[in-house]
């Protein structure tokens, strides 16, 4: 009798263990299917929550707008439109291989340049010598209805607007332009 009180009492043990791993598979997995932040049971108090396409964040699109441009415009009165960030304006400090750019309307505005290529549009009236930097840089000016590109020397002061116009005439600088 013992002999077959053993040999029967396996089959129960392996039925007992195959039902525990199929119980425990299936657990995980529902436990898997079920959002975060739900208890999976729902009542009339209590559905289960569903992501909603308003609710998700949305794309970042670049405008190419210049950040804070308001702000710089109150306090320093240049109007900064827009730039794809390799062209930033910065407080002026000598060798640091910065675009400087000299108005009659105001002290030197410096920029900072960056990666191979970059373009900012801007307004800065009465400008009248630009000092160029490691980059080839050039800039569109506009006085009247009348536009003039001017191809800046590198790390060297260039002639532009006024001081490079036959007549006198004052340009403002709308965009500069650079690439390594």
């Amino acid at each position: 009798m013992k002999a077959r009180g053993a040999i029967v009492a396996r089959p129960r043990n392996k039925r007992f263990v195959g039902t525990v791993l199929a119980a425990a598979v299936a657990g995980a997995l529902t436990w898997l299917a079920v959002p975060a932040g739900s208890s999976g049971a729902q009542s009339a108090d209590n559905r289960a929550t569903a992501p909603v396409a308003g609710e998700a964040p949305g794309y970042a699109v670049e405008d190419f707008n210049y950040p804070q441009a308001d702000k710089i415009l109150a306090e320093k009165n240049i109007v900064l439109k827009r730039g794809d960030g390799h062209i930033t304006l910065a407080d002026c400090v000598s060798g640091t291989g910065q675009l400087e750019v000299w108005a009659r309307s105001k002290d030197k505005i410096c920029f900072q340049v960056t990666g191979n290529s970059g373009w900012l549009t801007l307004e800065i009236p009465s400008v009248y010598g630009i000092k160029g930097n490691d980059y080839a840089t050039q800039v569109d000016m506009t006085t009247g209805t009348e536009e003039k590109s001017f191809d800046i020397d590198k790390n060297t002061w260039t002639a532009v607007g006024e001081s490079a116009d036959e007549q006198g005439r004052e340009f403002m600088l709308v965009e500069i332009r650079t690439t390594k």
